[in-house]
């Protein structure tokens, strides 16, 4: 086997009829022997180990779920313990059953790429349905109108009898009008107070910027020669007696 320069260079294939030398043989993951070309793969060397890696999955008739067989165990107790811990046969429906477009006369099964959601209904649809008017869609849902109080006060005056036989259900009327009129009036008086304030506060800030202007007014004394002004009036009598020797009209 091999040359004498390489003498362990090549292998013979473990096939029995075979035998033929290899300088790149192949070997098995399974068995682990060495084969040639024409006997490399499981099913031309008939390998027992094989079929270990096959993976075989078994659709359930009553969950349609997939049930994966293991080679090294008997397919009937694969089965029996699928059955007895894992088979719920209520998930067949929801695995075999697609939705479908709801527009009558339309087969169309909506899955993950044609399926719309409308706007207005919020309901699934085809691609071919997708719009209103394909539909008939009923339109956006009416939102429930908010409770008014005023209202109810008005609707159940109106529907109350002008001559109430029952003198309790006059005399609570009555008194749910008066509160609804004691908050009135309190809710008026309360806006009116806060107006006043504001303008009481606007009326302050302006007297007390007439007071500031007085407050920042300043007098200047002038000097009778040279027309030149003085806030101190000892600045100006210095002013007098150093620039003009003492001498004024004033």
């Amino acid at each position: 086997m091999g040359t004498p320069e390489f003498p362990d260079l090549g292998k013979h294939c473990s096939v029995d009829y075979c035998k033929q030398i290899d300088f790149l043989p192949f070997t098995c993951d399974r068995c682990l022997q060495v084969f040639c070309l024409d006997h490399r793969s499981y099913m031309k060397h008939d390998c027992p180990k094989g079929n270990r890696g096959d993976v075989t999955v078994v659709i359930c008739p009553l969950c349609a779920k997939g049930v994966r067989l293991n080679p090294d165990e008997d397919p009937n107790i694969t089965w029996e313990k699928h059955v007895n811990t894992d088979c719920d046969p209520s998930n067949y429906e929801k695995a075999v059953k697609k939705k479908k477009c709801p527009v009558p006369r339309c087969r169309e099964l909506l899955t993950f790429s044609n399926t719309i959601k409308c706007r207005d209904c919020s309901i699934d649809h085809c691609l071919k349905h997708r719009f209103g008017p394909d539909h008939s869609c009923s339109g956006p849902k009416k939102p429930e109108s908010s409770f008014s109080f005023m209202g109810f006060l008005s609707t159940n005056s109106k529907e109350a009898p002008a001559s109430s036989s029952s003198s309790s259900s006059s005399s609570r009327w009555s008194s749910l009008l008066a509160s609804a009129e004691a908050s009135f009036s309190r809710l008026g008086n309360d806006i009116s107070q806060k107006l006043q304030f504001a303008s009481g506060s606007d009326d302050n800030s302006e007297k007390r910027q007439e007071r500031n202007g007085k407050q920042n007014k300043v007098t200047v004394d002038v000097c009778p020669k040279c027309s030149k002004g003085f806030r101190d009036s000892k600045d100006l009598l210095k002013h007098i007696d150093k620039d003009h020797r003492g001498t004024s009209k004033a």
